[in-house]
C-alpha cells in the first residue's frame, strides 16, 4: 500500500491547537493497526528553536538523535508511544540552508535558485523522505502557522504539488478552524471559517474535512452551512470542544468520525480502534482517589509552556499512583532563605526545573537546602540537579564557595563545570550534548529501585557537568554517585541516601515519558510524595471504593 499523506493546516487565530488535533489522529489510526508518524513544518527561519529564548516559543523537545525541536513533537509522542527524529520537524530555516549549501556545492547546475521549485522541492523531498524511512501507512503533516501568513505559503504551495506527486487518493486536507460565539448577537458565526477556507483554497490547497474549534456545540444547521460554503460534506465538518484534558480529544474525536472519514476518504485497511488503556489512563486522570501538591521551581513559571513535558510526565506518574498532581508554581527568582519555608511548607515533593544562566539560582538553591533539611521528596532535573550538586557542597561538604563555572569562572570549587569538549565551542546552535546516551545504575539506589535495570538511555541537553576532579570529596560527604554514563564516566544521577527521596538527573526524563510508559522516576516520585502526605498503599485501594 502507497503511504497516504495527511495535511493539517490552521486558520483564523493561532493556538488552535493543530498539534493536539494531529496527535489525537495519530493515536486514532494507531489504535486501528496503523503504522503512523507526524511532522512538523515550521515556517520560522531559525534552523532550530534551540537558541529561542523559552518565553518566546517554551520548551525546547529533544529527540533521541539529538536534534533540537517544537514543543509539538513532545505531543506526538505522548500520544502515538513513538520515538521522533530530526526528519520530524522541519524548519524554514533548515529548507534554506540546505538549498543554499546544495547551490554553493554546485547542484543546481547554474540554475537561479528560486522559490519555486527549488524551496518547494526541498520542503518535498523532506515530507517524502520520513514517509519512506519506515514504509509508513500514513504520515501526518502539520504545517505550523496561520493560512494567509506569508511564512507559510512555501509549505502550502509543496502540500499542493504533492497531491498532484504521489496522487489525489493518496492525500488528504484537513482544515483546523475556528467557529466563534459572539455573546452580543447570542450565536455562533461562520464567516471566520468562510474566509479562512476561501483563503488557503485561493493557495490552491482546498480542504477535505474541517474541524472547528468551539466553545459550543454546532447545530445541525451551523455544520450544513459551514459544509455548503466551504465545499465539504456535512459529515466532514468535524466539531472540536474544548475539553477538561488534552488527553480526552481522541475520544472527542473519534466520537465526531474523524478517524473514520479519515479511513473512508483514504481508503485505508483498518480495524476497530482499540482504546481501552487510552480510556483506563483518562479515568486514573479525572477519577483519582489522592491529590498531592508538587512545587515546581524554575525562572520561567509564568510561562507553563517551558516546561510542557515536565507537566505532562508528572500527569503520568500521578495516573500511575491514582493521584491528581497540584502544581505550586514557584518563581525562582523571588524565592530566598527568608520566605521559602513560608512558600513550600504545604507541598509533598519539589522539583526544581532545568534552565540556562544565573538568574533565579539563588531561588533554587534555598529550594534544594528546604528539601534536604526537611526529608521532602526532591527531583533536581538537569540545572535542577546541578543546583543539588553546589547545594551539597556548600551545606554538606564543607566547601562554602562551591558553585559552577557557569555562575562563578573563579569559583574555587567548581564541582559543576563546562564538559571538555564543550570549552572551546561558540556556536549555540545544536552544539550541546544532545540526545540519547547510556547510563549505568548503581545497585541499592532509588533510581536503580524505580528503573527496575542496569542499564537505562536517556536524553541530554547541557553544557554543564559534575566535575569529576571533585566527585571524590563529594561522595565521601555522603553524595550518592548512582549513575555514570559508561563511555565517558561522567555523573549522571545522584541521590543522598540519608533522605527519603532526593534524586537529581544530568538528563530530562520527561522527554521519554508517554501516556502508556509514564517514566519511572516520575512514578517513584510522586509515589515518595504520597508517602510524605500520609498516603500509601494500604491507606486506600481502588478496588475497595464504593461504585
Amino acid at each position: 500500500m502507497a503511504t497516504k499523506y495527511i495535511f493539517i493546516t490552521g486558520g483564523v487565530t493561532s493556538s488552535l491547537g493543530k498539534g493536539i488535533i494531529c496527535a489525537s489522529l495519530g493515536r486514532l489510526l494507531i489504535a486501528r493497526g496503523l503504522r503512523v508518524t507526524i511532522q512538523k513544518l515550521d515556517p520560522y527561519i531559525n534552523v532550530d528553536p534551540g537558541t529561542m529564548n523559552p518565553y518566546e516559543h517554551g520548551e525546547v523537545y529533544v529527540t533521541e538523535d539529538g536534534a533540537e525541536t517544537d514543543l509539538d513533537l513532545g505531543h506526538y509522542e505522548r500520544f502515538l508511544g513513538i520515538r521522533t527524529s530530526q526528519q520530524n520537524n522541519v524548519t524554514t530555516g533548515r529548507v534554506y540552508y540546505d538549498v543554499i549549501t546544495k547551490e554553493r556545492q554546485g547542484a543546481y547546475l547554474g540554475k537561479t535558485v528560486q522559490v519555486i521549485p527549488h524551496i518547494t522541492d526541498e520542503i518535498k523531498t523532506h515530507v517524502l523522505g520520513l514517509g519512506e524511512s519506515e514504509n509508513f501507512d500514513v504520515v501526518i503533516v502539520e504545517i505550523g502557522g496561520t493560512v494567509g501568513d506569508i511564512e507559510s505559503l512555501p509549505y502550502i504551495e509543496a502540500m499542493r504539488q504533492l497531491r498532484y506527486d504521489v496522487g489525489r487518493k493518496n492525500t488528504l486536507s484537513i482544515h483546523l478552524t475556528l467557529v466563534p460565539y459572539l455573546a452580543a448577537a447570542g450565536e455562533l458565526k461562520t464567516k471566520p471559517t468562510q474566509h479562512s477556507v476561501k483563503t488557503l483554497s485561493e493557495s490552491g490547497l482546498s480542504p477535505d474535512i474541517l474541524v472547528c474549534r468551539s466553545e459550543y456545540q454546532l447545530d445541525s444547521t451551523i455544520r450544513r452551512k459551514i459544509a455548503q460554503f466551504c465545499n465539504v460534506e456535512i459529515e466532514d465538518v468535524i466539531a472540536s470542544l474544548d475539553a477538561d484534558s488534552i488527553y480526552e480529544v481522541p475520544l472527542l474525536m473519534q466520537a465526531e468520525g474523524l478517524d473514520s472519514r479519515v479511513i473512508e476518504k483514504l481508503n485505508l485497511p483498518a480495524k476497530n480502534a482499540d482504546l481501552a488503556k487510552w480510556k483506563e489512563f483518562i479515568s486514573k486522570v479525572k477519577n483519582p482517589l489522592h491529590e498531592v501538591t508538587i512545587a515546581l521551581v524554575g525562572k520561567y513559571v509564568e510561562h507553563h509552556d517551558a516546561y510542557k513535558s515536565i507537566v505532562e510526565a508528572l500527569i503520568h506518574g500521578g495516573a500511575m499512583n491514582d493521584s491528581r498532581i497540584n502544581i505550586k508554581w514557584i518563581q525562582s527568582d523571588f524565592l530566598t532563605k527568608k520566605n521559602v519555608a513560608a512558600t513550600l511548607q504545604n507541598v509533598s515533593g519539589i522539583l526544581v526545573a532545568p534552565g540556562f544562566g544565573d538568574r533565579g539560582i539563588n531561588g533554587k538553591l534555598a529550594a534544594v537546602t528546604y528539601a534536604r533539611e526537611n526529608d521532602i521528596p526532591f527531583f533536581g532535573i538537569c540545572l535542577g540537579m546541578q543546583c543539588a550538586v553546589i547545594e551539597f557542597a556548600k551545606n554538606c561538604a564543607g566547601l562554602e564557595e562551591a558553585n559552577s563555572t557557569e555562575f562563578d569562572e573563579k569559583t574555587p570549587y567548581p564541582v559543576i563545570d563546562y564538559m571538555p569538549d564543550q570549552r572551546n565551542i561558540t556556536d549555540k546552535g545544536g552544539t550541546m550534548r544532545l540526545g540519547k546516551y547510556e547510563c549505568k545504575l548503581t545497585l541499592d539506589t532509588r533510581s536503580r529501585e524505580a528503573y527496575q535495570t542496569e542499564l537505562i538511555e536517556e536524553r541530554h541537553r547541557h553544557r554543564f557537568e559534575l566535575n569529576n576532579e571533585l566527585r571524590e570529596r563529594l561522595a565521601e560527604s555522603g553524595l550518592i554517585i548512582a549513575g555514570i554514563n559508561p563511555e565517558r564516566d561522567l555523573v549522571e544521577i545522584i541521590e543522598i541516601e540519608s533522605h527519603p527521596w532526593f534524586v537529581g538527573v544530568q538528563f530530562h526524563p520527561e522527554l521519554k515519558s508517554t501516556v502508556n510508559e509514564p517514566h519511572p522516576l516520575f512514578v517513584s516520585f510522586i509515589g515518595a510524595a504520597l508517602q510524605k502526605s500520609g498516603i500509601t498503599d494500604e491507606t486506600v485501594s481502588r478496588e475497595n471504593q464504593p461504585a
